[in-house]
C-alpha cells in the first residue's frame, strides 16, 4: 500500500482505501459493503468539508473588525460635506441591501453568534398561565377539517382534545395530542365557548390556524400505523347512526369494504380507512364490542315486543335455489350449516372479519372455487362449460349416487355409483359436504371427489347449496366464493301476442326469483367473495373466466386464520 504523507486528506486517504480493497473468499459481502460505502457521493462530499475545516482551524484566519456594519455606518456620516464622484460611488454603494446582508453576515461569524435568538414572551400572556407549560401551534389546512374531536372535562370544565383522527392535518403536524387543553384559536379565547361552537370555528378556518394549547401531562408516543385489515360484514352510515360522537367522523362503508385498523385505543369507536380510498385521513368505525352490545340489545327488544328472530329470515331457503342434479330432502338431518333457533346471548353477530391478502404459491394446491346461485342462474351448465373449455386447469367433483349405472355411462365419470349401505355409511362419517334424495336416490358430494380434483394441482369448481358455505369456509380449501344471479329487471317486457294470464305467470316467476337473490343475499352475502350478475350465458361465461384468472395471479383478500394456521 503508498505510503502516505503528512499532508495527505482524509479525502485523498479514502480513495487510496477504495483502491487497495483486495477480493477475499472469505468476506466477499464485506468487501462488497465498503467499496458501496466508500463510493458514496455523499460521504465524499462529507470527507471534503472535514479537510476544508481543518485548513480553516490550522490557519485560524482572525477578523480585521468584528463589526464592520458599523463602520459602514460611520462612512455614511462623512457625506455631510463636499463628496467626490470616488465618494459618492462608495457611499451608494454601502448603502444597497445585498452589501450590508453581506456585511452583518461577516459580523456574525467574527462575533461567533451562531446560537439561536428567541423572542420575548408577549406583554398580554395571561397569568393563569404563567405555571403552564403553553404551546403554541401554527397549522396549515385547506378545506379539509382539522382531523380531532373536543370534549368538555365535566370536572375542570376545560376543552380537552379527546381524539385524533390518523392523517388529518393535527396528526400530520404531529404537534397536538389526545389531552392537550384547548385555550385559543386564531387568538381568540375559547374556554367559554361550547364544543359545537369550538367545532364551527376551526372548520371554518382556512389556510392558517394557531392554536394556544396547555400539553397534556403525559403525551403518548405516537402508535405506529396498525396493520389490522378487517373486511366489514354490514352496511354502515354515521349520518344515520344518533351514537356516533361526530357524524361529520363517521365512514361510511358497505358489507364487503375493506377497512384498515389504525386505531383501537378508544374501546367504543375505531379509527380506520377504507383500502383503495384515496383520502388518507382516517375516520371513526364502531368497534366490535361496541357494536355487538347494541345488536344484542336490539335483538332483545324484538324478543320481548315482537317475539321474532332475524334469523328466521334464512329458514326459507332450504328450498331456494335448488340444482338440477338433485333437490335435498326437506328434513336433511345433519346437514351442516343449517340454521337454528337463535338465542341472543349466544348469537353471532356479523360485524368484522380480520383479514389479509393471499396467493396460493408454486406448487401450494389451487383454492376451491364454490358457486352458488340463486333460482333461474343455471350455475351447473356455467361451471360445465368452464371446465370443457379448460379441462387442464378446472375440474369438477364427481357426484355419488346409489342409481343404477345406465349403459353409456362411466364410473367416475359421470357419477360414483355405490351402494345405498355404504352410501349411508358415508353420511355417517360425514364424507360429504351435501347430499339429497331424487326419485327415491341418493346422490352426494364427497369431500373426496374435491381433493382428488386439488391434488392434480387444477382448480375445483362446485356448486353447492349456500348454506354449505359455513362447512367450506376453512384454511383446507380456502374457497372463493362467486355469487350467481340472474338480471331481472323491474318493469319486464311482455311478450308480443302473449296472453295475460301468461304475462302473469311470468311476472309471478320473475319476483320468486328476485326474492330468491334476496333472501341468499341477504343471509350468506358476507361470504361472498364476488357476485356476477347473469345477464346472458356468453357474458357470464367470459365475466367468469376473467374472475378464476384473477382468483390464481391476484392476491385476495382471505381470513387470517386461513393463514395463520
Amino acid at each position: 500500500m503508498p505510503i502516505l504523507s503528512a499532508s495527505t486528506g482524509l479525502h485523498e486517504t479514502l480513495a487510496l482505501l477504495t483502491s487497495q480493497l483486495h477480493p477475499d473468499a472469505n468476506h466477499k459481502e464485506d468487501l462488497v459493503f465498503l467499496k458501496d460505502v466508500f463510493s458514496e457521493k455523499s460521504l465524499g462530499y462529507l470527507m471534503k468539508i472535514h479537510d476544508k475545516l481543518r485548513q480553516y482551524e490550522k490557519h485560524s484566519p482572525t477578523p480585521v473588525l468584528h463589526s464592520a456594519s458599523c463602520l459602514a455606518e460611520d462612512v455614511e456620516e462623512l457625506q455631510n460635506g463636499a463628496l467626490e464622484d470616488d465618494e459618492r460611488e462608495l457611499l451608494l454603494l454601502l448603502s444597497t441591501p445585498h452589501f450590508k446582508a453581506v456585511l452583518a453576515a461577516h459580523d456574525t461569524v467574527a462575533q461567533k453568534n451562531f446560537d439561536p435568538v428567541l423572542p420575548p414572551l408577549p406583554e398580554d400572556l395571561d397569568d393563569d398561565l404563567e405555571e403552564e407549560s403553553v404551546k403554541i401551534v401554527r397549522l396549515v389546512k385547506n378545506k379539509e377539517p382539522l382531523g380531532a374531536t373536543i370534549r368538555r372535562d365535566e370536572v375542570t370544565g376545560a376543552v380537552i382534545v379527546a381524539r385524533i383522527m390518523r392523517g388529518g392535518a393535527a396528526d400530520r403536524s404531529g404537534l397536538v395530542h389526545v389531552g392537550d387543553e384547548l385555550r385559543e384559536v386564531n387568538g381568540n379565547l375559547i374556554t367559554h365557548k361550547r364544543p359545537d361552537e369550538i367545532s364551527q370555528i376551526l372548520s371554518q378556518s382556512q389556510g392558517s390556524i394557531t392554536l394556544k394549547i396547555i400539553p397534556a401531562v403525559a403525551e403518548e408516543d405516537k402508535l405506529k400505523e396498525s396493520r389490522v385489515y378487517l373486511r366489514a360484514l354490514f352496511d354502515y352510515t354515521p349520518y344515520e347512526d344518533k351514537a356516533t360522537p361526530c357524524q361529520e367522523a363517521g365512514l361510511p362503508f358497505k358489507r364487503g369494504d375493506i377497512l384498515q385498523v389504525v386505531s383501537q385505543e378508544d374501546a367504543t369507536w375505531w379509527q380506520a380507512k377504507r383500502v383503495g380510498d384515496c383520502n388518507l385521513r382516517a375516520a371513526l368505525v364502531p368497534s366490535t364490542q361496541f357494536q355487538e352490545r347494541r345488536l344484542r340489545y336490539r335483538m332483545k327488544m324484538r324478543f320481548q315486543y315482537v317475539g321474532l328472530c332475524p334469523s328466521y329470515l334464512c329458514s326459507s331457503l332450504t328450498t331456494v335455489g335448488l340444482r338440477r342434479s338433485f333437490r335435498l330432502r326437506k328434513d336433511r338431518q345433519g346437514l351442516p350449516g343449517e340454521p337454528q333457533t337463535p338465542d341472543a346471548n349466544h348469537t353471532e353477530f356479523l360485524i368484522y372479519e380480520e383479514v389479509t391478502q393471499y396467493l396460493p404459491r408454486p406448487g401450494e394446491r389451487p383454492r376451491l372455487i364454490v358457486l352458488i346461485g340463486s333460482l333461474g342462474a343455471r350455475i351447473t351448465e356455467l361451471k360445465q362449460r368452464v371446465i370443457a373449455e379448460n379441462p387442464r386447469r378446472y375440474g369438477f367433483a364427481v357426484p355419488h349416487t346409489t342409481r343404477a349405472r345406465k349403459s353409456h355411462e362411466r364410473e367416475g365419470v359421470e357419477y360414483h355409483f355405490i351402494s345405498k349401505a355404504a352410501f349411508e355409511a358415508d353420511i355417517q362419517n360425514g364424507k360429504f359436504i351435501e347430499y339429497g334424495e331424487y326419485k327415491d336416490n341418493l346422490y352426494g358430494t364427497s369431500l373426496e371427489s374435491i381433493h382428488r380434483i386439488l391434488d392434480q394441482n387444477k382448480a375445483c369448481l362446485v356448486d353447492v347449496q349456500p348454506e354449505v358455505l359455513k362447512t367450506l369456509r376453512t384454511a383446507e380449501f380456502k374457497p372463493y366464493v362467486i355469487f350467481v344471479r340472474p338480471r331481472i329487471y323491474d318493469s319486464p317486457r311482455k311478450p308480443l301476442g302473449s296472453s295475460s294470464s301468461l304475462s302473469l305467470g311470468i311476472t309471478e316467476d320473475l319476483q320468486e326469483m328476485k326474492q330468491s337473490a334476496e333472501r341468499i343475499d341477504e343471509c350468506y352475502g358476507h361470504w361472498v367473495d364476488y357476485v356476477l350478475v347473469k345477464e346472458d350465458p356468453g357474458s357470464a361465461l367470459a365475466e367468469l373466466q376473467v374472475v378464476l384468472e384473477r382468483v390464481q395471479t391476484e392476491p385476495q383478500w382471505v381470513p387470517v386464520c386461513w393463514v395463520r394456521s
